[in-house]
């Protein structure tokens, strides 16, 4: 039986001329939200439901636009503004049908306390981010919103604009808004965005269309193929036509004009959602929030997945640096360091956050592996490789050290196989170690049981994303086992360098 909420939004959705095909079921469970079904068998090609623009809650379509745009607010920080007015004002929101169906928030770790984001992320790659992430958007909050609030104090009310409302709104644009195209920016998509994810399963793809196609032949077909692009989600067969509100007439009117074409982008378009597999009657369709890994989803969405196999763990430089240190002087490790970037080598991020990205197989960036076989090469071989490079000024590739010998190998010839010595996989298997002591004794394989029967989804998460790290470390102790013993390793690699 369809919910209140449901019937209530799928009335807003005829409203809006939002179309999608009755071969969709919504389902809403309370504590799980809302899934997307098939009634019957979905075919690849087949439209299963448009969305047109004007129905999307952007900064443009928001009550609020002049004063967003006055007040130079964009991007997430203006949408959060227009998603924050128009909950303010209830039932008189042009999105009041669809506004009722969204949770009050997501609960991402953007959202945790302090306390929990350090007690459930400690030693994970979310741990840093999300405390990060809450200074600077308190300081959003502090720098753009309270000076509206303070302007306009009956029309920006602390009920509606505060820290904890602002916050909020943050979690579902961060799990819910997207790119509409250039004009619009970010935006809330109805519909498209009750379509759960799962990696490596899209059903269903998201796609802009252009208006001059007779919108009225193709939805009624619900056939048609287009070429699509990536994002979104869900549609019903046609509704009942009704007189749009106020704002939508007026924006339309605005399209319609030639005048005012330019203005309003000149290029009123609709989206689509395409099934770009067959799904079977019965069964959940599912779009894809990209190939992401479990930090990633956790960080943006709330969720982690089993297997994931886009998972990574970073292995930050200084970690490298402090295994180096703890084993030679400072001084020799920051001129080894300096070698390695002297040959243009570096790892991932900036120079402030520099890490390493251990794949989901366990495999380690080679960028590491160099600077590892660099930091272990003994001190004449480094001074010979440290001073040929600076007097011919050849920084392309790695001088090898065997058997007493040296010899330069250029990077498009550089192989895993003959960096990976003795010494440096006892190297990765103590990064490893030192790695994985960071997550303390709170991911325990023991806990399993216990974890997967609890339905608290910030233990879970947490707990899943904490495993799914400690596998990858598991993975590359293993690999720096037989690293050099296999030929999967004896291909180029394919180097980070800095332009």
């Amino acid at each position: 039986m369809t919910s209140r909420r449901l019937r209530a939004f799928k009335r807003w959705m005829a409203s809006q001329g939002i179309q999608y095909s009755d071969a969709l079921e919504f389902t809403d469970s309370c504590g799980d939200g809302i899934a997307v079904k098939a009634l019957c068998d979905l075919r690849e090609g087949d439209v299963v439901a448009t969305i047109p623009k004007l129905a999307c809650l952007t900064v443009k379509t928001s009550s609020a636009c002049s004063i967003i745009e006055e007040a130079g607010l964009g991007g997430y920080l203006g949408l959060s503004v227009a998603l924050m007015y128009e909950r303010s004002l209830g039932e008189n929101s042009n999105w009041a049908g669809y506004l009722q169906l969204l949770p009050n928030k997501e609960l991402l770790p953007l959202l945790w306390s302090l306390e929990d984001v350090d007690q459930f992320l400690r030693g994970t790659e979310l741990h840093k981010t999300v405390k990060e992430d809450k200074t600077l958007m308190f300081e959003d909050w502090k720098e753009n919103i309270v000076p509206l609030m303070m302007s306009a104090p009956l029309m920006f009310s602390p009920e509606f604009f505060g820290v904890e409302q602002y916050f909020s709104v943050r979690s579902l644009i961060s799990s819910r808004s997207f790119e509409i195209d250039d004009f619009h920016g970010f935006g809330m998509v109805p519909l498209a965005d009750l379509f759960n994810h799962k990696t490596n399963a899209e059903d269903v793809h998201f796609t802009l269309v252009s208006s001059d196609v007779e919108s009225d032949n193709s939805t009624s077909d619900l056939n048609d193929v287009h070429a699509y692009d990536e994002e979104s989600k869900c549609w019903n067969s046609p509704p009942d036509k009704e007189e749009p509100d106020s704002l939508l007439t007026e924006l339309n009117n605005a399209y319609d004009t030639d005048s005012n074409s330019s203005e309003l982008g000149g290029d009123p378009t609709t989206l689509e959602m395409i099934m770009v597999k067959n799904v079977k009657a019965g069964n959940e369709v599912f779009n894809t929030y990209g190939l992401l890994g479990n930090a990633a989803l956790l960080h943006r969405y709330g969720f982690t997945e089993a297997d994931n196999p886009y998972d990574i763990v970073n292995i930050d430089l200084k970690l490298v640096t402090d295994w180096s240190s703890s084993r030679f002087s400072r001084r020799y490790s920051r001129a080894r360091v300096s070698l390695w970037r002297k040959l243009e080598y570096c790892g991932c991020g900036s120079e402030d956050t520099e890490y390493f990205e251990i794949s989901y197989d366990g495999e380690p960036q080679t960028e590491l592996l160099i600077l590892i076989y660099i930091m272990l090469l003994p001190e004449v071989a480094f001074n010979h490789f440290d001073m040929t490079t600076s007097v011919s000024g050849n920084y392309s590739g790695v001088m090898l050290y065997q058997k007493g010998n040296t010899i330069w190998v250029e990077d498009s010839k550089l192989s895993r196989d003959v960096l990976l010595t003795k010494d440096v996989r006892r190297a990765l298997v103590s990064l490893a170690h030192m790695r994985e002591s960071l997550y303390g004794s709170r991911c325990l394989e023991k806990d399993v049981e216990m974890v997967c029967s609890i339905r608290d989804r910030k233990l879970y998460h947490s707990w899943m994303l904490c495993e799914s790290e400690r596998m990858i470390l598991k993975k590359l102790r293993a690999y720096a086992a037989v690293a050099g013993q296999s030929s999967r390793t004896g291909r180029p690699s394919s180097l980070r360098k800095h332009r």
